[in-house]
């Protein structure tokens, strides 16, 4: 899934630390992304096992993320005409999560970062659960991962 970015131009905070050497530090998700391209979504959703008519309607969706961090606190919204979903995380800090709007089951979710991109690992009644955030210029990639497609 992609999703474009409302404030384009926005770069990644760095860190000087000598003249000669400049570290970046994590993305920067801040803001509201409006969905572009959704590709392979209702695979995912077969292999949750979500019923046939929610896998419908959740294709034809336009979804928008909101998402506000302060430093490794997120609060994420998914947006959407059918439902919204809103879930709080601390990177590196595993918390239960009730996965309502989605495939209602509940998860044992770790989040953690790999470089600039946060990668989710939810663990319960389904393996290989979770998804992958990350930025390439003005565009917010999602990438869901489930037994049959695992993160990559």
């Amino acid at each position: 899934m992609r999703l474009s970015h409302l404030a384009p131009g926005q770069t990644r905070p760095e860190c000087k630390l000598s003249p000669n050497i400049t570290v970046s530090m994590p993305a920067d998700y801040n803001g509201r992304w409006e969905m572009v391209k959704n590709e392979n979504f209702e695979e995912v959703m077969k292999a949750l096992d979500i019923d046939f008519a929610t896998r419908k309607i959740a294709c034809h969706l336009h979804q928008t993320k909101v998402m506000v961090q302060n430093g490794d606190k997120f609060e994420t919204k998914t947006l959407s005409t059918f439902r919204n979903y809103e879930v709080n995380f601390t990177v590196g800090v595993e918390f239960e999560e009730q996965t309502k709007g989605l495939d209602n089951r509940k998860v044992m979710t770790l989040v953690t970062w790999d470089g600039d991109k946060l990668v989710c690992v939810q663990k319960g009644e389904k393996e290989n659960r979770g998804w992958k955030h990350w930025i390439e210029g003005d565009m917010l990639y999602l990438r869901f991962s489930s037994v049959s497609a695992p993160i990559s």
